[in-house]
């Protein structure tokens, strides 16, 4: 059965996204969601009006990958560097708190849960989620590409 790992993550991370936000009612950008940057990093918000649910489902990704995971290593992972004029640029995490609201998000729908001391990890649930789309994405693949059905 083909997994995350098995499949591209654009590809992935664009369906799983549409999936959350067709599917899952407990994921809902806030109202702040418009005029947030992503972090200290960005000069702007971000331009796709549904970075929300495209930003959920790459900590899901992420998750499945390096789970369990907590808030400071992912904001880590979606830093960037800061343009200071003259001087040279610094990297700066990425903003933690939209992390965190979608963490929160993600734990009332069932597909994540905190894991004491070590940090979130998807339940079964979720696994089952991205195991299934990752099929699914594989499944579209080989039918344009017969070459990938050795794999």
């Amino acid at each position: 059965m083909p997994t995350p790992y098995d499949v591209p993550p654009q590809l992935f991370i664009n369906k799983l996204a549409q999936y959350i936000k067709n599917n899952i009612d407990q994921v809902t950008p806030p109202h702040w969601t418009p005029y947030a940057k992503t972090g200290s990093y960005a000069t702007k918000q971000p331009q796709n009006p549904d970075w929300w649910y495209t930003r959920c489902a790459s900590l899901l990704r992420k998750t499945y990958m390096k789970g369990p995971i907590g808030i400071e290593r992912l904001r880590a992972q979606y830093s960037g560097r800061k343009d200071r004029g003259t001087h040279p640029e610094h990297v700066r995490k990425g903003a933690g708190g939209n992390i965190r609201k979608l963490f929160q998000q993600l734990e009332t729908s069932g597909l994540v849960e905190i894991r004491k001391g070590q940090g979130r990890v998807l339940t079964n649930e979720g696994r089952r989620l991205l195991d299934t789309i990752a099929t699914e994405i594989k499944a579209n693949l080989e039918k344009s590409m017969p070459e990938l059905t050795k794999y």
